[in-house]
């Protein structure tokens, strides 16, 4: 059975890596690495498909190294005391490690000493944040570098290589690819380059040549079948899913509706719905709150239809909430209060409850002087008076701070400031 191109097409030398040019282009660390001879363990993460295995595969090749590929899930401790047996006959091993963060203890332990000596030069391979799922027993033997998806230039070069390569590629092969067909497929699967070479491939195989041309023509009809709408790349557990949501919440509070429908789109491809009905509620109350708490009130309610509805139908009450959110005016004053209040109470000031405010719902309680002095609000004028309700240690402390970005807290800021005098003038 012929392997796949994508594989048949990985690069045997640095200069053969497509994309990436922070990385191994002129002067930069890992071709600085490879040339001085100079290698150290490293670990690579980012999205599939976008080059991790290939600049592995690269280093070995312009190296001279021996290259081996285990997966840290799958393969056992035992697989890896043949690699460490190989290194210590023939000197160094360069062995890539897919799925790096699934490394458990055991193993980790074994291979320890190997990248101590330098018998083995680890080249970790995974799609999460090393900083958060790598141990840093591991972390700290390599350095990190992040891979970044393929722009459609890189993937158009690969594509055109895999196109002429009689030997490893498809070249043997009349293939006449539609330029339409070929701009769809460096577009389409976003930054995945490992996607767009199987898609190629599956495209040129599966359609027969032209009865009149002898050619096999691939338009954009074929490509689309074959790319088959390909997601975009979002494990809800990975690091790409964080940064979506966050960039999610920044959009909406830079009140950028466009940029917001963008990344909700994301989450909605995804399939995502409880991520995006509570990073909602949460941007409601967070970012928008005493501004405009009806737009609160209107996230909740759209959320609720939401989830009634379930998707497709819930991108609409959703794509509401969104647009509504974005354009409203702004106040973080809730959030800003709360934690204020939340600062002095970690830092020690919390404080004794004065006395008149203590429960003063059982025998004797009058003895201690809980309650006593207590002045019922309902019965004074405009059912207020003045009286202390911090402790004693924190009078005067202010936590909230109204703002005047909607009509709302407006109003609230004038009562405020106006309790906040009778109150000091009492």
């Amino acid at each position: 059975m012929q392997q796949p191109l994508a594989f048949r097409m990985r690069p045997t030398n640095i200069d053969e890596v497509v994309g990436q040019t922070h990385l191994v282009g002129p002067q930069k660390i890992i071709r600085r690495m490879v040339d001085a001879k100079l290698l150290s363990s490293m670990i690579l993460y980012g999205p599939p498909g976008t080059g991790k295995t290939s600049i592995a595969s690269a280093i070995a090749g312009s190296t001279q190294y021996a290259f081996r590929m285990l997966n840290a899930a799958t393969d056992s401790k035992k697989d890896l005391q043949i690699v460490a047996e190989e290194a210590k006959m023939s000197g160094t091993v360069i062995l890539l490690l897919d799925e790096i963060h699934r490394l458990d203890k055991t193993k980790q332990d074994f291979l320890l000493p190997h990248l101590e000596s330098g018998r083995i030069i680890l080249i970790g391979a995974t799609t999460e944040n090393p900083y958060i799922s790598i141990n840093p027993a591991i972390r700290s033997r390599a350095q990190i570098f992040e891979v970044k998806p393929l722009t459609e230039t890189d993937i158009h070069i690969a594509l055109e290589r895999a196109l002429t390569d009689s030997e490893k590629g498809l070249g043997e092969l009349p293939i006449n690819l539609a330029e339409t067909a070929e701009r769809y497929l460096t577009q389409a699967t976003n930054g995945d380059l490992r996607s767009a070479l199987n898609a190629l491939e599956l495209a040129a195989r599966s359609t027969p040549p032209n009865p009149d041309t002898g050619m096999i023509e691939i338009d954009i009809n074929v490509i689309e079948e074959c790319v088959q709408k390909k997601a975009i790349t979002h494990d809800k557990d990975g690091d790409a899913h964080y940064d979506v949501i966050s960039a999610f919440q920044k959009s909406v509070r830079g009140s950028d509706v466009d940029a917001a429908l963008h990344y909700m789109g994301r989450l909605i491809e995804a399939g995502d719905l409880m991520t995006i009905s509570r990073r909602l509620m949460t941007m409601a109350y967070e970012d928008i709150g005493l501004a405009n708490p009806q737009a609160c009130a209107r996230t909740v309610e759209a959320i609720t239809a939401a989830k009634q509805l379930g998707f497709p139908e819930a991108r609409i009450p959703l794509a509401v909430a969104v647009i509504d959110l974005c354009l409203s005016p702004k106040s973080n004053s809730a959030i800003t209060a709360i934690d204020n209040a939340l600062a002095d109470i970690r830092a020690g000031k919390a404080g004794e409850v004065p006395d008149h405010l203590r429960d003063a719902h059982y025998v004797g309680a009058d003895k201690l002087g809980h309650g006593v002095n207590y002045k019922y609000p309902h019965d004074y004028p405009n059912d207020w008076v003045a009286q202390d309700y911090l402790p004693d240690k924190l009078l005067g402390s202010h936590y909230y701070e109204a703002k005047a970005t909607g009509k709302y807290e407006q109003v609230l800021k004038q009562q405020l400031v106006r309790l906040r005098q009778a109150r000091a003038n009492k």
